[in-house]
């Protein structure tokens, strides 16, 4: 954990309580860091999409971002959204939460990891967790039928904090 107790450790769990300004802000600094470490060009509408995923801690639908970024004079056209999220999620600054039909701002740009995506089935909040011990299990798992796993996408569905002291 931070020091800091409003800030969880970088890209935290959305669940904790914490300065989401400076989470957010922190998340899009590395994100940015990523995109010109890749030599990938994050114009204003896939900066603006990756902004509006990081403004709460939730998967988004295309459509919501499309409404979000039309509002904003980026464009009616589904294909501003949909282009945009693409570009996010293949250069790992964001991740599609299949679960929701839905993508997510990823909070640990740049790095290796193998995120499970917790989702609060009353409120949609998203967390990105480390599931590096889940992931080790299912590759022995997969091992020992000589099978060799090349990409998983691991989700939970349950409760938030907030939603459960809630009685949800």
């Amino acid at each position: 954990m931070s020091a800091d107790p409003k800030i969880p450790p970088e890209g935290g769990p959305a669940f904790a309580d914490h300065d989401h300004a400076q989470c957010a802000g922190n998340t899009l600094a590395r994100a940015e860091a990523e995109a010109a470490r890749l030599g990938a060009r994050l114009t204003p509408v896939r900066k603006r999409t990756l902004e509006i995923l990081l403004e709460a801690h939730r998967a988004m639908g295309a459509y919501e971002v499309l409404d979000r970024l039309a509002a904003e004079g980026f464009g009616h056209q589904p294909p501003v959204a949909y282009r945009a999220l693409e570009f996010l999620v293949e250069h790992g600054l964001a991740h599609r939460v299949r679960r929701l039909n839905a993508f997510a701002a990823c909070m640990h740009p740049g790095e290796d990891h193998a995120p499970v995506f917790l989702i609060c089935r009353v409120c949609d909040a998203v967390a990105e967790a480390d599931a590096a011990p889940v992931r080790g299990a299912l590759d022995q798992v997969a091992a020992g039928h000589g099978f060799a796993v090349e990409r998983a996408n691991l989700e939970a569905l349950g409760l938030c904090p907030a939603c459960a002291a809630r009685g949800e």
